[in-house]
């Protein structure tokens, strides 16, 4: 079995891409915890990112797909909302800014692992190329 693609570089680039896009989607979940209609008449519907890697490469991380949350949405008694129904209820998005924050404090922590895995990798390089000189 040969490997070739175990490069210190791109395994950490594809992570630092991966948890960008995540942190992109925890943002949008974020931003969007309080909106009762999306255009379409529903609230904001959570979304996830699916990573996945290919071990038998072991090149790094992909982002698969980008999932809605199918939860059902919370509602809340708000009589006089633009969006609350004959009772007075209006559904909310399925959002918790607990789970967000959560979510969002792991992807930093990874994003966070990648860049120094590149910046202990930099510095064998240098220390290898100082050896050399």
């Amino acid at each position: 079995m040969e490997i070739n693609s175990l490069n210190p570089i791109d395994i950490s680039l594809s992570g630092l891409q991966a948890q960008s896009k995540n942190i992109e989607i925890i943002s949008s979940n974020v931003a969007n915890a309080q909106s009762t209609n999306n255009g379409n008449g529903q609230p904001y519907r959570r979304i996830e990112a699916e990573m996945t890697t290919n071990t038998e490469n072991m090149d790094g991380v992909n982002l698969d797909n980008i999932i809605e949350d199918m939860s059902e949405f919370p509602t809340i008694f708000k009589p006089g909302h633009p969006s609350a129904d004959e009772r007075g209820y209006v559904k909310v998005p399925n959002v918790t800014l607990p789970t967000e924050m959560m979510n969002l404090n792991i992807a930093a922590r990874a994003y966070q692992a990648n860049t120094a895995v590149l910046k202990r990798y930099q510095q064998m390089v240098e220390t290898t190329l100082e050896l050399l000189r």
